[in-house]
């Protein structure tokens, strides 16, 4: 077991630190896979009756039935599993998932007791988040592909969002729902590159032509270190720490969550969405305990996005001459 000191160093010198084994299948995972397979079930059955499916795939696993579905439905998906709403696009039905089983993941003791040791008592759960479903790229249809789906090109979280959260102290939890290898595209860090500041990040189209905001290929000047992780095991990551998710080269899908906390009051560079207290120890009474009321602040906030056309989620805009 590693002490505090050992942790904070690891993370003060590398920018990351991983935590084997800090969560429980049975306990804390175990309820969102259910959560999660009901999801799937409820997404089948209405491809099913809109006529994109021959069958329900019920016979077989979580996984081996998204891709068995997708394949055939050639239909997104990645919307449907989101915590998150999409920075363009909203209307009052755009899908996002706000299930009791993730709620109770953003405030699980566990995490929050680690999270502790970095930013201390008062804690508040930062709306930059997400869950990544990814089949593998060779097996994904093109109308499927999207940024949360395929690989994430280098970048840094502070870099994702605004100018006015850059000396937020936010901190990165990622933790696999599935083994998590090089070969189906586990995450990868430059370790010590938190150290550097921002870096210019530039809207730009991968290799399979998706939309992402990146680090240009020429400011990377050190290898990617690939971090194979398990389920139960969490990284804890600096805002400024270059990470990328690599390739799905397997024949199964790479599940995981990226959560993101701050101290209270500070910004969380994504304004428009909403945060909550997870943790405080000074005023307990400001927790947010209630699964439904954090489902019905994000639905308040889709309801508002989408009648808004004056929101930019990003600072680095198409045309930059910095990233001709």
């Amino acid at each position: 077991m590693n002490s505090t000191r050992q942790i904070l160093n690891q993370f003060e010198d590398e920018g990351y630190f991983v935590v084997r084994g800090l969560l429980n299948w049975e306990e804390d995972l175990q309820p969102v896979v259910h959560e999660y397979e009901q999801v799937l079930d409820r997404l089948v059955h209405q491809w099913h009756a809109a006529g994109r499916l021959a069958t329900l795939h019920s016979d077989l696993p979580f996984g081996d039935r998204l891709i068995q579905a997708t394949r055939e439905a050639r239909l997104p998906y990645d919307q449907e599993f989101d915590i998150s709403l999409p920075q363009q696009n909203i209307t009052e039905q755009t899908p996002i998932h706000t299930g009791p089983a993730v709620f109770d993941l953003l405030r699980n003791d566990r995490l929050l007791d680690q999270v502790t040791e970095f930013l201390g008592e008062e804690i508040y759960s930062n709306p930059v988040q997400h869950t990544r479903v990814k089949i593998p790229e060779h097996l994904i249809p093109e109308e499927v592909r999207t940024g949360l789906t395929i690989q994430v090109a280098c970048h840094q979280d502070s870099g994702v969002v605004t100018a006015d959260a850059d000396e937020t102290s936010m901190l990165t939890v990622w933790f696999p729902m599935t083994s998590s290898t090089v070969e189906n595209g586990c995450l990868a860090v430059i370790p010590g590159s938190h150290r550097k500041g921002v870096e210019l990040h530039c809207p730009s189209r991968n290799p399979l032509n998706i939309d992402q905001t990146c680090i240009p290929d020429r400011l990377i000047d050190q290898d990617l270190v690939p971090l194979a992780m398990e389920p139960g095991d969490v990284i804890f990551m600096h805002r400024r720490t270059i990470h990328c998710g690599l390739v799905n080269r397997s024949d199964k899908i790479r599940w995981s969550f990226d959560l993101r906390y701050q101290p209270i009051g500070e910004p969380t560079g994504r304004p428009w969405f909403p945060g909550f207290v997870a943790r405080s120890k000074g005023h307990p009474e400001t927790e947010l305990h209630d699964a439904s009321a954090w489902a019905a602040s994000w639905h308040a906030a889709r309801r508002k996005l989408a009648h808004s056309d004056e929101v930019a989620f990003n600072r680095w805009q198409q045309g930059d001459p910095r990233c001709a």
